[in-house]
């Protein structure tokens, strides 16, 4: 699985939700939109959307924001690397060790 390729977004400790990854798309919202459309408050998803899945599920590290709230991982997974995903804990297992790292290096930072 290429991380280029993923849309991601998060939050982190003290700030709120941004894209850490944008699958090199110019602006990855309306695709971020378009995948999550319809999924509502759901604490995992992992579900094709079109050509694409849209993946969310607790930060594995059990991190919580300043006001107390589950850190959520959003992620959109392209096409023939989605076939892998077929269900959260196997989207959990591919796709966190690929940016755990990142991660931890940006959670803490200020927005």
């Amino acid at each position: 699985m290429n991380p280029d390729e993923l849309i991601w977004a998060t939050r982190g400790r003290t700030w709120g939700f941004r894209f850490l990854r944008d699958g090199g798309e110019p602006d990855p919202l309306p695709v971020y939109e378009s995948a999550f459309r319809g999924v509502g408050g759901d604490s995992e998803v992992c579900r094709a959307a079109g050509d694409r899945i849209a993946v969310r599920f607790a930060d594995p590290e059990g991190r919580i924001d300043r006001a107390g709230r589950v850190i959520p991982h959003e992620f959109v997974v392209p096409g023939a690397q989605a076939e892998a995903l077929t269900s959260i804990d196997a989207a959990r297992a591919l796709i966190w060790p690929l940016v755990m790292d990142e991660y931890a290096r940006a959670w803490d930072t200020q927005a």
